[in-house]
């Protein structure tokens, strides 16, 4: 779990105001080591939770450089929180992500950098996903 002065600080050096729901979405995504979809962040709010606001609430964070998405192999677009480093202006998060075989979980292992890549003459890269799959330490470990 988050604390309280961490979800605070976030919304703060984004310039966020503090609702209930960004609280309670920080909160969510800061007590998970994985990426989570809408719906794993819906199921973990308080039933009366309106997903209008809470589809509004990730469309702002990713906005902000509060969240960003991961690509994973499915359908389904999953966030996980950013580093400290991302704004709404310069987005920092570039990362390897690992998407587990057994659990199906998708990581951000952010101490693994993208490795640089020569694009041919023509071509410009907007943005960079990299995504390795194998078993992760916990399913490893069992």
């Amino acid at each position: 779990m988050a604390t309280p002065d961490h979800i605070s600080l976030t919304l703060a050096r984004h310039g966020l105001r503090h609702t209930p729901m960004r609280r309670a979405v920080l909160d969510v995504l800061f007590s998970k080591s994985f990426a989570l979809s809408s719906n794993d962040i819906e199921q973990a709010l308080e039933a009366d939770s309106d997903r209008i606001t809470l589809y509004r609430t990730l469309r702002t964070f990713e906005q902000k450089g509060v969240i960003h998405r991961v690509l994973d192999s499915s359908d389904v677009i999953r966030f996980a929180a950013c580093s400290v480093a991302c704004t709404e202006q310069a987005h920092a998060d570039d990362h390897v992500h690992f998407k587990c075989s057994a659990c199906e979980r998708t990581y951000c292992l952010t101490q693994v950098a993208i490795p640089a890549v020569q694009l041919p003459g023509g071509f410009r890269a907007t943005h960079r996903d990299y995504l390795m799959s194998g078993v992760c330490q916990q399913c490893h470990a069992e």
